[in-house]
This record gives structure tokens, sequence and C-alpha cells, in this order.
């Protein structure tokens, strides 16, 4: 498997060696980082400072912190009111509360006004497991890239999680940040390029192109391995940002390859399978099959267990990608 550079992955990547972090732990210490560098950053929860990793930041900028307790609407109100008067505020909380519980506030009084505030939902996707389908936001990517003035960003490990709250930190426009829960692998360095707007071509390849968010990412460039021993190769793409979207970098694969699968632990209608299918229909250069939950919710179950059975993890991707392949990329 080529990869493209070796700035990219860390060498053991596929080795039992590999560290295993939680997405959300990234945006913690770079809310913190950023936090010393920009003292006009302020920070907002919903009652869940542990759990989205929001305590550091309490815990050194306790002036900066406000605890606004179990109101989603009443959390991203008050944000936009602070990014009125010159503040940059970040706000947690599930993703199945926010953007689940208070799309209406976002849309009017953050997006609306080009408000400056920064929504992150944690405990996205099904990973979060055993806590069912009311908490296991599926429907948050097609919700937060329909919004105007919006920018999307969906993390592929907690490296990448880190350097996207530190970019999202300079804009002077909303944005929204996805987090899974787990322990998903670190696979990126600190010299990995990240920059809002581009997608990153992790492993160069020829017969197909896959395109995936999210911890989905790694499972992705698991499925490059098996497909390799296929004799299939296989071009990943790290699209981390939904919107503004990369269509030249996707646009220029599927060019080349002629199929495209995406891969994403979300919604495919309206998420990133959405938004690729749409670039690519006008273009009309590549087939697309999208990975991801299909018009359905999520269930209580381990995180592998529920990756099987929504088809998201390796093997799904390589059966998705053998089975295009045989009936001529259609």
């Amino acid at each position: 498997m080529k990869l493209v550079s070796s700035q990219y992955l860390v060498s053991n990547i596929f080795t039992d060696k590999i560290e295993m972090l939680p997405i959300r732990k990234g945006f913690g210490e770079g809310l913190v980082v950023s936090g010393r560098f920009d003292r006009s950053i302020v920070a907002l929860c919903a009652d869940l400072t542990e759990s989205t990793q929001m305590e550091a930041f309490k815990q050194e900028f306790p002036e900066r912190f406000v605890e606004i307790g179990v109101a989603e609407q009443n959390l991203v109100t008050v944000a936009s009111g602070l990014a009125a008067v010159g503040k940059k505020p970040f706000v947690t909380s599930y993703a199945g509360f926010s953007p689940g519980r208070n799309w209406e506030q976002i849309r009017t009084t953050i997006c609306l006004n080009d408000q400056n505030v920064k929504i992150v939902g944690s405990h996205a996707g099904v990973s979060v497991g055993p806590d069912g389908a009311t908490h296991q936001m599926l429907e948050d990517i097609a919700l937060m890239r329909v919004l105007p003035n919006m920018i999307v960003i969906v993390p592929a490990d907690s490296i990448e999680a880190q350097k996207a709250t530190e970019a999202m930190a300079k804009l002077d426009h909303p944005a929204y940040l996805r987090l899974a829960r787990e322990k998903t692998a670190v696979f990126s360095t600190e010299k990995t390029p990240f920059e809002i707007g581009k997608a990153q071509v992790l492993v160069a390849g020829t017969d197909v192109t896959i395109v995936a968010c999210g911890p989905l990412v790694y499972e992705a460039l698991k499925a490059a391995k098996i497909l390799m021993e296929k004799n299939i190769s296989a071009e990943i793409i790290n699209c981390a940002t939904i919107k503004p979207y990369d269509h030249q970098t996707i646009s220029t694969s599927a060019k080349k390859t002629g199929l495209v699968i995406t891969v994403e632990e979300a919604q495919s209608a309206g998420g990133l399978g959405g938004v690729v299918a749409e670039s690519l229909a006008t273009q009309q250069i590549a087939a697309v099959h999208r990975i991801g939950v299909e018009d359905r919710y999520g269930q209580s179950g381990a995180v592998e267990e529920l990756w099987r059975e929504y088809g998201l993890d390796s093997a799904s991707i390589v059966t998705k990608v053998t089975e295009s392949i045989q009936k001529g990329k259609k």
C-alpha cells in the first residue's frame, strides 16, 4: 500500500501497538491551547463538562467558563449574545442535544446573524454504543451542513481534533465540530497537514476512491490494506471538512478511478455521502456508492457489533468495493 507521504501516517498504523484515544480528547486540548493565546475565547457547557472534555478549560480559565445547565436552547442563544459583543464562544453538549435539540436557535440566532459561535457535538454516531438510539446522533452532519454560514468539520482522530479546534478558534464564522465518544486509533501525526476546506489523500490508488470522515477513516485504511491483497488499489481520502467541501481533490481522484465509495458514521442522506454524490452528479465522472446508516436509528450494543450491523467496518467496506467493481463500477 503506497502512502502519499510519510508525514501522513505513523509507521505502526496496522499493529496492535497503535495508540487509542478518544477523539474528543483532542478537542479539549486544542481549546486550552487556543484559550491561552486568545482571551476572547469563552466556553459554555450544558452540564456535560467532563464528558465533552471542556473540564481542562474550566480549570485553567474559570472566569471564562459558564455552566448553562441542561438547557441546550439557552446554551446557544447565550453564546450568540456573547459573540455579538466580541467574545468567541465554544459550546459543548452531546450531539443528540446540540444540534439535535436546539437546531432552530442555531439557525436563527447564530447562522442568520453570522455570529462567531463554535458548536461542538460530542458522542455522535452509533459508536456511543450502549446508550442507544436516543443518544446516537446520526443526522447532525445533514442538519448542520445545510445551514448558510455554517462550517462543518468531522476529525478522524484526537490529533486532528486538536488541530481542527485550534483552526476553528481563528475563524470569525459559525462552525460545527463533530466528535465521537469511544477511543479510536491515532493514525495521524503532529506533522500531518490540516486545513479547513482541504481533504487529504492518505493512500494513493487507481481502482477506487474511498472518501471517509471521522473514526471510520481508520476503517477505510484497514480496508485498503485488505483490498491490496486482492489486487485492488484503493485511494483513501480523509474528508474532515464536510463544508466547505473540497471539490477539487475528490473530483481529481474520481476522474482517475471512476468509482467512489463514501464512508461515514452518520446518515448517508445529507451527510458526507450526500455532498460527494451531489458534487459528482453534476460532473458525471464516476459512480458513487455510499456506506453509512441507511434510513435507520441506532440501537444499544458494543461498538464493533454496531459497526458490523450497520455495515460500517473495514470488512463491509471491502465487500462494497469488490461488489461495485464486479458490477462494472455501476
